[in-house]
């Protein structure tokens, strides 16, 4: 009895306790739809409040260390999120950031510079005046700077975002974050219905899943 007392407390020591708001989704709180306004929800925002959801969760960076992390997704998407950011974790696939846009007052660019994954923020596709997927909090970009959207403009240049990922759109080459077709988040993703940038034929965006 000593002996199975001693494993199941070795046990809780090797494996993290999971509390049910580890890896939760819930509406947006009054405090933190105010914390949007002007920001991921701009004035004139057509997403009803009521259509996103908070999402919480744990995950695991580069070196090991756990954190905790939160996004805003469509309510159609969070239980996704929830279900994939649990498995990614168990598994301790690295995740760097998990930040809420806002934190980068809603500049996606600031944000996938610091090599953060969010979701919902009311914005157009650069370059154009189409909403992007992100407006309705249909998609996620993971692990950013690490995974740059990559195109050819007219003049034939390849065009980075984020500026500094400019290295990593090399995928030949090895390094911490990168998303390859096949590994444990694409698998996840992919079963869960969304479809992966990096799979786009006139441009790549290899970061982004989306549904």
């Amino acid at each position: 009895m000593k002996k199975i007392l001693l494993l199941f407390s070795l046990l809780f020591l090797v494996v993290p306790f999971l509390r049910a708001q580890d890896f939760s989704s819930v509406p947006l709180s009054d405090s933190l739809f105010a914390r949007m306004q002007g920001l991921s929800y701009p004035k004139g925002c057509t997403v009803a409040r009521s259509d996103l959801r908070h999402v919480r969760v744990l995950h695991y960076d580069a070196e090991g260390e756990v954190h905790k992390g939160e996004l805003v997704c469509n309510k159609a998407i969070a239980q996704d999120l929830v279900d994939i950011f649990r498995k990614l974790y168990e598994a301790r696939y690295p995740i760097e950031k998990i930040r809420l846009i806002d934190e980068y007052s809603a500049d996606d660019e600031q944000s996938m510079r610091d090599n953060n994954t969010s979701s919902f923020c009311y914005r157009n596709v650069p370059g154009t005046t189409k909403l992007s997927k992100h407006a309705m909090g249909m998609a996620v970009d993971i692990n950013t700077r690490y995974n740059p959207y990559v195109r050819k403009g007219k003049d034939g240049r390849q065009l980075i975002s984020p500026d500094n990922g400019r290295v990593y759109a090399d995928r030949s080459k090895s390094y911490p974050y990168k998303i390859v077709k096949g590994d444990l988040l694409y698998r996840l993703f992919i079963q869960h219905g969304f479809r992966w940038g990096g799979n786009w034929n006139t441009m790549k965006d290899y970061q982004h899943f989306e549904k």
